[in-house]
């Protein structure tokens, strides 16, 4: 045990990080296993501890960030749970069509009363746009009308959204722009109160697999679906937005990415939040789309992330007194934990957002960035 606790002391020392201090990214540890089950189990081991009550840190975004900045993270990278999470990935396709609505059933599917409570007003659960934002809502209805504008959306439109959420970019598109929009969830629970939220309008939600769909649309829309496709469908997920697009449409693809291309997610996060989950890299989006489809626009507001996660656990935590009765304390720490460790990835610049244009045929005369 002092052999662990020495090792992960000075690790942590490279990082500006102290234990037992007093500035916003040290920790205060509450049970000595916690050293060992840290270098055993790298990030499933440290975020599990936290749940479990074995620390605490004064500010945890804060630390986190600091921790990835100065790259700890590779120190233990390689040990049990990542090994077997990436072999089940290797070996396995996790994002297979038995397996699309698990998902829906694990994060989604928690309780609308939870979404309500840590999302803006339209319950928009994607990265806002924060360029002329100054709070949350402003956020996100930039972001939405971002959107529309980069598809060139007009009335009339018919807009398939995979991966629709509770209807937040369907009825945006709808009340603000006249168009139709098919919204597609793997989410019962996000379904019912998509259909609530968008009554009245040209707009039908299904819950349904992205693999089902096969009737065409003016444009598609896809806004932090593509995290739950996993790497062995990605050539499958392109197939099928070619063919449901018109010639002249477009397909804008709202993703969080990484830098390096991998298999899957990280094994915290795979086990307790996103089960299947894996960020995608320019490089294996580049290899998916070939033949089907040209680049017009890339950008990356990645740093905005971590701006929209800080504002969703401020509303999160004010709610927490509602919402403690029905998730416990346990889920508190998980979801804390969830929250501000991905907005000290973002804030790192570890984890990017990515919104790239994609056309059939590429524009004619080409395409005009839209910011």
């Amino acid at each position: 045990m002092a052999s662990a606790r020495t090792f992960v002391t000075e690790l942590l020392k490279k990082a500006e990080v102290e234990i037992g201090g007093s500035r916003p990214q040290d920790i205060q540890v509450h049970d000595e296993r916690f050293y060992n089950r840290v270098i055993r189990y790298g990030t499933l081991g440290l975020g599990e501890s936290y749940m479990d009550n074995w620390w605490d840190a004064n500010e945890l975004d804060v630390f986190i960030h600091k921790v990835l900045t100065a790259h700890l993270d590779k120190a233990i990278a390689i040990n049990v749970a990542s090994i077997l999470t990436i072999l089940k990935a290797f070996l396995f396709n996790l994002q297979s069509s038995s397996r699309a609505f698990l998902v829906g059933e694990k994060h989604y599917d928690l309780g609308n009363d939870l979404y309500e409570a840590m999302l803006d007003k339209r319950m928009v659960y994607t990265c806002g746009y924060w360029k002329d934002a100054k709070n949350l809502n402003e956020a996100q209805e930039a972001k939405l009308d971002l959107v529309c504008r980069k598809i060139g959306l007009k009335k009339g439109d018919r807009v398939l959204d995979i991966g629709c959420g509770w209807g937040s970019f369907a009825k945006f598109a709808a009340e603000k722009y006249g168009a139709s929009v098919v919204g597609i969830t793997v989410s019962v629970e996000q379904a019912a109160l998509a259909r609530e939220h968008c009554k009245g309008l040209p707009i039908e939600i299904r819950v349904c697999d992205y693999r089902e769909m096969n009737e065409k649309f003016d444009h598609i829309v896809s806004l932090g679906m593509f995290e739950h496709v996993g790497v062995k469908n990605y050539r499958m997920y392109f197939e099928v937005a070619g063919r449901c697009l018109r010639e002249d449409g477009l397909f804008l693809l709202h993703t969080i990415g990484y830098q390096l291309s991998q298999l899957t997610s990280d094994p915290w996060i795979t086990k307790y939040i996103f089960p299947g989950g894996a960020l995608p890299s320019i490089a294996q989006i580049g290899e998916a789309i070939e033949g089907f489809f040209i680049v017009e626009d890339l950008q990356n507001f990645g740093a905005d992330y971590d701006t929209t996660l800080m504002a969703w656990f401020k509303n999160f935590d004010f709610a927490w007194p509602t919402l403690r009765a029905k998730y416990g304390d346990r889920f508190y720490r998980m979801w804390k934990y969830y929250l501000l460790s991905c907005a000290g990835v973002a804030r790192a610049r570890e984890m990017q957002l990515w919104q790239i244009v994609l056309s059939k045929n590429g524009v004619p005369g080409g395409y005009t960035s839209v910011r």
